[in-house]
């Protein structure tokens, strides 16, 4: 296919849109970013930066002027407002009528419900007029439940999970009656995810099956491939292809889901961009799912999916103090580690729980799961102060 778009404008310039340097290096792209401080991480790598809020649309439209298309580092958009500048000729990927059953939540759900795909148990509250409703709704999903706030949650942030009818009543108190999705709690066995990139042919290349380990329902550890069975890569590859096909999107998708005792496959979360879950594929795969975005958006045929080594294992360095420090010393050690490669986001602050970067330890062999946590362990007792 020829490749007629060179500049790609970038909405959102933190770590995700750090990460696409390499591979707009590689081929030959500039990235032009839209984000709202000199000091957020992409900013160093931009080719051109216009500076103003994510859903600042009249930034958007400034960009606009100066790429061939834009696409997304993070979706916390104003999708009317784009949608304006849309109808005027602006090219986005993904497609905005792709984001808009995705962006909330409980619109999610919903969108997953009509594609028949797997999905726990859901209901909504809009408002403080839904107050006497709360009792049947909690009965309808049961308990213990997951509350989670419709729009703008991440990394662990708008989402609790409740145990009895007056936590739910409190939590949904304290966070002003906001819409909210109650979903039935999956006594999940483990979690999992998985990238899926669509290009503008048509054509669909799924990523290998990872598992997530979540602490406080932020991401701590992805291992690739995950031990899983073929029927359980199966589920997994039709809700990941039934999606992007049915949306018809261009772009890419990290699409989280539970993996339940009896070998089933739910859909947890659906992120239409780059993912955490999928930071491993910068080291281990043939292309970084940071290139294959890139891919989709300029209108080149997707690149393989495929791992370069038998084994990976990423590991999130999350902030454990509020301090301006570079943690230079920490760094060195973990990168002194065999096969370890360190990237670090370039963040001014640590505040606990911040993403500051990430580890990916290649494997040339698969390690049981003793040896794995032999070496997670390692790792994490040289970032963490008193590692466990």
């Amino acid at each position: 296919m020829g490749q007629t778009v060179k500049k790609i404008g970038i909405i959102g310039g933190g770590q995700l849109a750090w990460m696409m340097a390499a591979g707009a290096k590689r081929l030959g792209l500039s990235l032009l970013i839209q984000t709202p401080k000199r000091s957020d991480p992409a900013v160093a790598i931009a080719d051109h930066v216009v500076i103003g809020a994510v859903a600042d649309a009249d930034a958007t439209a400034i960009l606009a002027q100066q790429c061939d298309v834009i696409s997304f580092e993070n979706e916390f958009i104003d999708l009317p407002a784009l949608q304006q500048l849309e109808r005027q000729g602006i090219r986005f990927y993904p497609q905005l009528s792709c984001l808009a059953p995705l962006l909330d939540k409980y619109d999610q759900r919903l969108y997953c419900q009509k594609l028949g795909l797997p999905a726990p148990k859901f209901v909504t509250l809009s408002s403080e007029a839904d107050l006497p409703q709360l009792a049947a709704s909690i009965a309808t999903v049961g308990l213990p439940l997951a509350l989670k706030t419709r729009r703008h949650g991440y990394d662990g942030q708008g989402t609790f999970i409740l145990r009895d009818f007056d936590a739910v009543q409190a939590t949904w108190a304290q966070l002003g009656y906001q819409p909210v999705l109650l979903e039935a709690f999956v006594p999940f066995e483990r979690e999992l995810a998985v990238m899926a990139a669509r290009s503008q042919s048509g054509e669909i290349v799924l990523y290998p099956v990872v598992e997530s380990q979540q602490i406080d329902q932020v991401c701590r550890r992805v291992i690739a491939p995950a031990d899983v069975s073929e029927s359980v890569g199966q589920q997994v590859a039709h809700i990941a292809t039934t999606l992007l096909g049915q949306l018809g999107v261009v772009g890419i998708f990290g699409i989280e889901l539970f993996l339940t005792a009896n070998d089933r496959v739910l859909v947890n979360e659906i992120a239409p961009r780059t993912h955490n879950s999928g930071h491993y594929t910068l080291d281990a795969c043939v292309t970084s799912q940071f290139e294959q975005q890139l891919r989709a958006v300029s209108g080149l045929s997707l690149g393989s999916p495929q791992l370069n080594c038998s084994q990976a294992l990423m590991i999130n360095l999350l902030g454990f103090e509020s301090s301006t420090s570079d943690y230079r010393d920490r760094r060195a050690a973990l990168a002194a580690l065999p096969n370890t490669h360190v990237h670090w986001y370039g963040k001014g602050e640590s505040r606990p729980g911040r993403k500051l970067g990430h580890v990916t330890v290649t494997c040339d062999r698969i390690h049981t799961r003793d040896e794995l946590n032999q070496l997670i362990h390692q790792i994490e007792a040289l970032w963490y102060p008193e590692s466990s």
